[in-house]
């Protein structure tokens, strides 16, 4: 099909492109999908689900399989997927927004996992520090990520701007190491990385996302067409991702198990881990994660994040506006560009487990 313009005339062209589309439009429905994940407490349960046999067990019963790979840079796991290595991804909502969506994938938030209260936060070295010590300091972070997002509402609330520090753009997978040298004064980051920085000796944690409940979102984000057009992929994952809530929130040996394992995994153990899952507002039932996700706040929490990223020039050249992107909700609400829907809080999959229906 290489350079086929120099070959056919326009009407076999036009017939070509016809006939490839009946092919695609008759083309049986994919059975093989990939997701991604990064270390993250909100995150773990998908590692655990895939060593379990829990996605293989939900695959089976749809008639397809899904594995889930752990990739170390968060960033890095997000590109893939925008870039369609990947079906899904775990990420929050503001980078599902800036990255994806800015990028022009349509993904659509499956699951709403949980949300931030506690896990990300705000740490000086020194003893009784306050946030408004931050003044001048250069703080490491994740630039435009949501650790950005948690520095700029947190600076708001000390009469403070960004332009009162200097951002230094850190991956997270370097922003423990870098804090433990003698240059790193401040830096913003989220658990596992948040517990072990703010337990080292001489340090203090002034502002976590406990400050700003409901505006950090945990999200297994899925590309839109590919959902749209294999709703077994959407079906399997919900399942999934609920059985192994059911699991981690039962109180007995199993859930013991499956919480120890999620611990080493992330590089801690079963208290260390279970002390990341206290600062996290998890959804264990569908029935709250659905409650969470229809809420009439989650438009409003979004047009700050969007405002956010157009600020600081994130949303990509071609968004001229805070509302250059549509965010589609529940009830048919959307903000931004009704023509130009790029991201999609959907949650028909959460409530057909809420309703007992997958």
């Amino acid at each position: 099909m290489y350079n086929i313009s120099r070959i056919l005339g326009g009407a076999a062209i036009a017939l070509a492109a016809f006939a490839g589309a009946l092919s695609s439009a008759h083309a049986a429905p994919r059975t093989d999908f990939k997701v991604c994940t990064s270390i993250y407490a909100g995150w773990m349960p998908w590692g655990e689900a895939q060593a379990q046999g829990i996605l293989a067990k939900w695959g089976k019963k749809y008639g397809i399989t899904i594995n889930a790979v752990q990739l170390n840079d968060y960033v890095e796991s997000i590109n893939q997927y925008t870039a369609g290595k990947f079906d899904g991804c775990t990420m929050t909502n503001m980078d599902a927004l800036t990255i994806p969506a800015a990028g022009g994938v349509d993904s659509t938030a499956l699951i709403v996992g949980d949300y931030s209260n506690g896990n990300d936060g705000i740490v000086l070295k020194g003893k009784n520090k306050k946030l408004a010590d931050i003044k001048g300091q250069s703080v490491q972070l994740v630039e435009f990520s949501v650790s950005h997002y948690l520095l700029a509402r947190a600076l708001e609330t000390a009469g403070l701007r960004e332009r009162d520090v200097k951002v230094v753009n850190t991956s997270d997978a370097d922003i423990t190491a870098a804090f433990a040298t003698p240059a790193v004064t401040s830096t913003v980051t989220w658990n596992p990385m948040l517990s072990s920085i703010a337990a080292s000796p001489d340090v203090s944690l002034v502002y976590t996302s406990k400050q700003l409940p409901g505006e950090i979102m945990d999200l297994m984000v899925v590309n839109t067409k590919t959902l749209q057009e294999n709703p077994a992929f959407g079906k399997a994952l919900t399942g999934a991702w609920y059985e192994m809530m059911a699991i981690m929130s039962a109180k007995d040996e199993r859930a013991t198990r499956a919480l120890t394992a999620m611990g080493k995994a992330s590089g801690t153990d079963l208290a260390g881990f279970q002390a990341q899952l206290a600062a996290t507002a998890m959804f264990y039932q569908p029935k709250a994660a659905l409650e969470f996700a229809t809420k009439k706040e989650l438009p409003g929490i979004m047009g700050r994040i969007a405002k956010f990223s157009f600020d600081h020039g994130i949303l990509g050249p071609n968004v001229k506006s805070a509302d250059g992107i549509g965010i589609a909700f529940d009830g048919n609400v959307v903000i931004g560009d009704k023509k130009n829907v790029k991201l999609r809080f959907d949650p028909a999959y959460m409530k057909m487990a809420a309703d007992g229906k997958l």
